[in-house]
């Protein structure tokens, strides 16, 4: 048994499905099986229980389950460990982030990390915000980047990104002229919007303060197809204002205040509280912190 079949184990106990399992394992699903079937033969004992077309864990493979975490985990630090012998950072740091993040938060992080660690590797995970969260508890990722706030008292919390949310609309759209505009003035609009997350939240609740129901054309899984379906005349949207600056100056959208309405979107890098961190990681946390993008001025 070597730890690429533990891995995959894990993924499988994780998603309770191979398909999926083989999915971020970049496998086909019978060789997922395979793998899986081999460690059974191996244990002497049914870890997954595949009946009835849903995938459970048995009793024997919770029990498993708990020592391949353990071995995964102390395979990890060993590396950290040997590759800090001589005391320069090295090894792998795994950071998970959503679309946006990965586009205009980390991009001047990790060139700088690079510059000054270029001996240390660095995995992207895109994820959104549930699974940036669960992947820092079960740390199959070092670190994420999170939209405020993050209430799980075992994840550490280093603000790192202050923003607000603009209307965009296209260039030549009626309210593309004004400065600011109330919410009222926005609803009999078709409005584009994320599938999910914290900005969907955020926009959803707006609307429901005010007793209205958006006019909602599209749901979009993507910040940049978002901007693209505005800049051609879809519908309006909702998007950082940090994100929307290099659009701005190429007038592909135009960008509008809410005069009535304030939607805060601010970003932190987090990680779990009882993480040892390496060097690198400790590196890239102050890297991080150092280069935090500030909170445009409200005109």
């Amino acid at each position: 048994m070597d730890f690429d079949q533990l891995e995959t184990f894990l993924e499988v106990a994780r998603n309770l499905s191979f398909s999926r399992a083989a999915e971020k394992r970049f496998r086909t699903q019978p060789a997922i099986s395979a793998q899986v079937r081999a460690m059974e033969e191996e244990m002497g004992a049914k870890l997954l229980d595949r009946t009835g077309g849903k995938v459970s864990i048995t009793a024997a493979g919770k029990i498993f389950l708990a020592y391949v975490e353990s071995a995964l985990d102390a395979r990890r630090e060993a590396m950290r460990a040997v590759a800090e012998a001589d005391r320069v950072p090295g090894g792998e740091i795994v950071v998970a982030a959503n679309e946006g993040s990965c586009l205009h938060i980390l991009p001047e992080v990790f060139a700088e990390f690079k510059r000054s660690y270029p001996e240390v590797g660095i995995t992207v995970k895109r994820s959104e915000t549930r699974e940036i969260l669960e992947a820092i508890v079960d740390n199959s990722a070092d670190f994420g980047v999170a939209a405020l706030p993050v209430t799980d008292k075992r994840i550490t919390v280093v603000p790192i990104h202050k923003d607000d949310l603009v209307l965009i609309t296209p260039p030549t759209h009626p309210l593309a002229k004004l400065k600011e505009i109330q919410v009222t003035q926005i609803a009999s609009y078709p409005l584009l919007v994320p599938k999910m997350g914290r900005t969907r939240e955020s926009i959803q609740r707006m609307f429901d303060e005010r007793n209205m129901k958006p006019n909602i054309s599209m749901e979009l899984d993507s910040s940049e197809l978002l901007k693209r379906f505005v800049s051609a005349g879809v519908g309006l949207g909702f998007c950082p204002q940090s994100h929307a600056q290099a659009d701005l100056k190429l007038g592909l959208i135009a960008a509008v205040r809410l005069s009535d309405a304030q939607i805060r979107r601010d970003m932190a890098l987090v990680f779990r509280k009882d993480k040892a961190l390496s060097r690198a990681a400790l590196a890239f946390i102050d890297i991080a912190v150092r280069l935090k993008v500030p909170q445009p001025a409200r005109k």
